[in-house]
């Protein structure tokens, strides 16, 4: 028992000194000088933190790969069966154009099945630069895509990542 009582003392000793001694180095050390823009007398403005550059688009259709569904979904409010699809860009603008958004990063993919249209919904273009910004989830690998349910189970989300963009599309699940 008295030795147990010995090294809680030592021990407790031990580290109000060390708290002592941090506060006793804390304030030795000298403060550092404050940054300033000035040269020679003035002033340099205060400027506003750059917005980021337009993201790289084409304004053309681009394949931007394929995608499986494992359940039926809807695009644009009709049904889209499952199955695997080939995703293209097109040329049309999503409209009305988002407060904010870099013209022509709203626009519509169309899903392809046989060659054929079967079904189209529009698609958010995020470049790489500002993807954490959006998303904190793993993209997936370049030129890469991966379909996963949202959480609450409203909405899919294809995410693919091609060019040095990401299109971000979310599909609600056909009833």
């Amino acid at each position: 028992m008295m030795k147990q009582l010995v090294l809680v003392g030592v021990l407790v000793g031990t580290l109000g000194a060390g708290a002592a001694w941090e506060q006793t180095a804390a304030a030795q050390t000298p403060a550092k000088p404050a940054k300033t823009d000035q040269v020679a007398g003035h002033t340099a403005p205060k400027t506003q933190p750059d917005t980021a550059p337009a993201p790289t688009l084409s304004t053309g259709e681009m394949q931007l790969g394929s995608v499986r569904f494992a359940k039926a979904v809807k695009a644009d409010g009709k049904p889209l069966p499952a199955g695997t699809y080939q995703v293209r860009l097109t040329a049309q603008t999503a409209t009305p154009d988002a407060k904010g958004e870099t013209p022509s990063s709203e626009r519509w993919v169309e899903f392809l099945k046989g060659g054929k249209v079967a079904g189209r919904e529009v698609v958010s273009i995020i470049p790489q630069s500002e993807i954490s910004q959006v998303q904190k989830d793993a993209p997936p690998p370049r030129n890469g895509s991966k379909v996963e349910m949202l959480k609450g189970g409203d909405y899919y989300r294809v995410w693919i990542n091609r060019g040095g963009n990401h299109y971000l599309i979310h599909l609600p699940p056909a009833a």
